[in-house]
Parts: structure tokens; C-alpha cells; sequence
């Protein structure tokens, strides 16, 4: 049998984004997932580059992977709860900068959340000059789950309005989204923040944003194709095949 294989049901037609072989997440279509192992390929890759992560705490560990693997990349002291930033990394040496905002209610947390400290996402947008050398990624999803779907939809129009407006004004600025993934669950969990609920979320998500010149990391199928246990905040193997792919899309493979 030839090409990717389709399972089609009443939502229509999926196509697997990728699969694991040997621990490394090989995508079917897109970019080449390229392997940055060590921290000067990252620096390199990141050089002159202002990253900007905005969601949940998924995005926050994307921070913090970046911030631990990279020694030349310091924390600023914003005088945050690093919970929920706003937090911001520099490398000087290299050019780099990275920051992580909260998005805005809803937030299940057991901590007080300060409201000054969270933003809407398309607010944040709104207030970037973006061109070449912007990253924007933007993880949202897991808070809303206890809540009906059309609060997250609306959520979901007004980045995507937000991305469309970045995009006219600058249209080098390169922006993912990091799609849901599943997490552990026990009876308590399960009632309210199913996964099924998570899955119909993730491909709410998929939808809003099709169309538009993003990319996708794939952490639905990133989580699910694993080994390892399920976790809200995924497990080592499966953030740095996450970061992989988010710095193949920064910097892809070049042809030749």
C-alpha cells in the first residue's frame, strides 16, 4: 500500500501527522523534523530571534526546556509568580529573547491568580510589530475544558482575527500553534476534563486555523503516539520531540 493511510468517520477525513521510530517524531508532510541535540545548534537556530510563547503551562514548559537548555539564556527578574510570567529570557551574546504570558480567564489554578497578570492572547497579538525575526507561538485549550465549547470558540475567533491582523502588517512573523494533548486522568479528572472533551477541542483548533499561513505542532498525536504515561504537562521525551519541531519551523532544512 502507497501513501498516507485515511481513516475516515463522521468528522470527516484524518490523516496522521507523524509517528515515532526510535524515539523521534517523524512528521508525514510539513517540514522536516530536524534534531537540534545540543545547545549551540539551539542557540544558532534561535540567534537574532525574539520568541514569544502565550497560553497555558504547555507553553511554560517550552520556556523553561529553552531556558534550561540553553546556559546563555537568563531569566529576567520581572518580580512575576513564575507560574503564570508574564517571564522573559535573554541571551545577549546571541540576540535572543524569549517571553511567556498567561493567557486570559478562564484558569483553573489552587493559587491566586493576580488579574492584572493575565492577557488575552489577541490583546498581546495586537500590540506586536512582528516581521522576520518573531516568533509567535500560542498553546491554548486544557482551562476551558470544564466549560461549553462556544467560550472557546470565541476565544479561538479572536486570536485567529488577531493572527490575520499581525500577518497584513507583518507578514514574515512566523507563527505556531501547539494544538491539545491528552492528559492523566483519574475519576475525578475524567467528569470534567475529559479528554474526549480535549479531542473535540483540538479539532475545534484545527479548524479555526486552517487556511491561514501557521504551523501546527501536533501535541495531540505527539502525546498519543508515546510510550510514556499521559501528563498534562508532557514528559521530557515528548517536549523535546515538541521542540524539535517548533525549531524546524524556525529553521528548516535547507534544500540541496
Amino acid at each position: 500500500m502507497t501513501g498516507q493511510p485515511e481513516i475516515n468517520n463522521n468528522c470527516g477525513t484524518f490523516r496522521p501527522s507523524g509517528y515515532y521510530y526510535q524515539g523521534v517524531w517523524r512528521a508525514l508532510g510539513g517540514t522536516t523534523v530536524r534534531q537540534f541535540k545540543t545547545s549551540s545548534a539551539i542557540s544558532q537556530c534561535l540567534k537574532g530571534k525574539m520568541v514569544h510563547l502565550y497560553g497555558d503551562s504547555t507553553a511554560r514548559q517550552w520556556f523553561q526546556y529553552l531556558t534550561n537548555a540553553l546556559p546563555d539564556l537568563k531569566e529576567f527578574n520581572l518580580y512575576r509568580n513564575n507560574k503564570f510570567g508574564p517571564l522573559m529570557a535573554l541571551d545577549l551574546a546571541n540576540d535572543i529573547m524569549m517571553t511567556f504570558n498567561c493567557h486570559g480567564p478562564p484558569i483553573i489554578s489552587a493559587i491566586t491568580v493576580p488579574i492584572a497578570e493575565l492577557h488575552y492572547i489577541a490583546n498581546e497579538l495586537d500590540g506586536l510589530t512582528g516581521g522576520t525575526n518573531t516568533v509567535v507561538v500560542v498553546s491554548i485549550g486544557a482551562h476551558f475544558c470544564p466549560f461549553p465549547i462556544e467560550m472557546y470558540i470565541r476565544r479561538l475567533q479572536d486570536i485567529r482575527r488577531a493572527v490575520v491582523r499581525l500577518l497584513d502588517r507583518a507578514p514574515g512573523t512566523l507563527v505556531i500553534i501547539r494544538t491539545v494533548n491528552l492528559r492523566a486522568l483519574n475519576l475525578d479528572i475524567a467528569l470534567f476534563l475529559s479528554d474526549w472533551y480535549l479531542l473535540q477541542f483540538d479539532k475545534v483548533l484545527r479548524a479555526m486555523f486552517k487556511g491561514l499561513s501557521v504551523h501546527l505542532v501536533h501535541a495531540w498525536e505527539m502525546s498519543l503516539a508515546h510510550h510514556v504515561p499521559h501528563d498534562i504537562h508532557p514528559l521530557p521525551p515528548v517536549v523535546t520531540n515538541m521542540i524539535n519541531v517548533l525549531l524546524s519551523y524556525i529553521c528548516p532544512q535547507k534544500s540541496g
